[in-house]
């Protein structure tokens, strides 16, 4: 089936209009915002690595592109069950920032100025974190869509991280740069593959181009988790006898994803593989107990998953002071 995607544009216009898709104060139970800000940044270790959580902002998009596959009516009510508005829904943006060994690794380098308006707060976010941007040695990137990449262009159109090592799946880079691919795909998808170019091709950034399996640095693995994107990958920490699976968009919703693994949505180019995708993710990461970060779940977007019959469940995880 041909999956419609809205345009930047399309995009901006469904952010200005949130307000007019929000429920009743009464009828959610969505908290409300704080008069200030809240932290945006979460530490925890898993075995040896040490790892912060940092946001890069969230934007809010209409429910209708969830479980395309599925009736909407039975999305809007399970939405519902799960407190969540059945009309607009609310993604955060969770980057995984690890420090092992000698090395510290970004994954993904956010929306920059160019996506949503809340977006774009990542090197402002790591600097309130401590962290030197400018210290960062490996910069690794799930997929090629705004979100994810459109940051790494500084106002002079230069890498925003000069000195780091990047990487990125070669199957995703082949797949952003064939020849013409902007003359080929749907109007609704032309933004997409420029703005994918632009990024990858941006000055100051030399790219080593991986395939399933690659070693980063000792303990960190990128893998294969194809389907949002053609090429998409995760990134595997393992330190001890602790791991954590950052998973880019191979799942990007912590409910309809754990208890519909059979729905996609409308951002997924191959939603048959995408399902297969998240249900090896699913059965791994429960049988083995393995730890999950999800770009889009619930701030910071760590938990564990728990199986229940042929469904799962997404359990925050309990945090240490």
């Amino acid at each position: 089936m041909t999956l419609l995607r809205p345009t930047r544009r399309d995009l901006l216009k469904m952010a200005a209009a949130a307000p007019a898709f929000a429920m009743p104060a009464a009828a959610r139970a969505e908290l409300g915002a704080p008069e200030g800000t809240n932290p945006a940044h979460f530490r925890f270790s898993v075995g040896d690595a040490r790892i912060t959580i940092v946001s890069d902002g969230y934007f809010r998009l209409p429910t209708d592109g969830l479980g395309v596959n599925a009736d909407r009516d039975e999305v809007q009510a399970f939405l519902k069950r799960h407190f969540l508005s059945p009309d607009l829904g609310y993604s955060h943006t969770n980057h995984l920032f690890v420090e092992i060994g000698d090395a510290k690794v970004l994954v993904d380098v956010g929306s920059g100025n160019r996506f949503m308006e809340h977006t774009g707060k990542l090197m402002g976010n790591l600097e309130a974190a401590g962290i030197d941007p400018y210290g960062i040695t490996h910069v690794v990137i799930t997929h090629a869509h705004p979100d994810h990449i459109w940051g790494i262009r500084d106002g002079f159109d230069e890498a925003i991280i000069p000195d780091a090592q990047y990487l990125m799946g070669e199957a995703e880079h082949d797949y952003w740069m064939q020849d013409g691919l902007v003359d080929r795909v749907p109007a609704e998808d032309q933004q997409f593959v420029l703005g994918a170019v632009n990024s990858i091709n941006v000055d100051g950034a030399e790219w080593t181009l991986v395939q399933d399996g690659h070693e980063v640095v000792p303990g960190l693995t990128m893998f294969d988790t194809p389907g949002h994107t053609p090429g998409h990958m995760s990134l595997r920490v393992d330190s001890g006898d602790q791991s954590l699976i950052a998973l880019g968009d191979a799942m990007s919703h912590a409910y309809t994803n754990f208890a519909h693994p059979e729905w996609y949505n409308n951002f997924d180019s191959d939603g048959e593989q995408t399902v297969t995708t998240r249900k090896r993710l699913l059965d791994m990461a429960a049988a083995d107990r393995i730890a999950v970060l999800g770009y889009h779940f619930p701030f910071p977007g760590v938990g564990h998953v728990q199986r229940d019959g042929d469904v799962y469940r997404f359990v925050p995880a309990l945090w240490q002071f």
